[in-house]
């Protein structure tokens, strides 16, 4: 694992074991973090930790990653992430941009699919 790919590598581990405190080492203090291509969902580590608290409290969250490309100090990675919605256990599929400085995450942009439910064969 490159430099570079670390973080976003240790976040996404983190974020599968859902260990709040391990994702939260690989984001800077004043990190941004964007629905892609500009909307700011969180303005800083603070922020993002208090989205994931809850997001973390979902039973079925996993992020599978697809593929990762790695271009100067930008990581792109594609993933498919189980996600419990209020209509039940379904899926995304996201592209997340990771721009990273200092070994940790400064920026992120996530471009996130509509969700696909899971099919239920009685």
């Amino acid at each position: 694992m490159d430099e570079v790919s670390q973080p976003v590598q240790k976040q996404l581990e983190a974020y599968n074991a859902r260990d709040i405190d391990e994702f939260m080492l690989w984001w800077a203090p004043d990190c941004q973090y964007y629905s892609f291509p500009n909307t700011l969902l969180a303005g800083s580590a603070e922020e993002i930790k208090a989205r994931h608290v809850e997001r973390f409290k979902e039973p079925d969250l996993f992020g599978k990653l697809l593929n990762r490309i790695v271009v100067g100090n930008v990581v792109i990675d594609h993933e498919t992430v189980t996600r419990t919605f209020l209509e039940g256990k379904g899926e995304v599929d996201v592209v997340c941009i990771y721009e990273i400085e200092d070994g940790k995450i400064a920026k992120a942009w996530f471009k996130t699919s509509e969700p696909r439910m899971s099919v239920h064969i009685s």
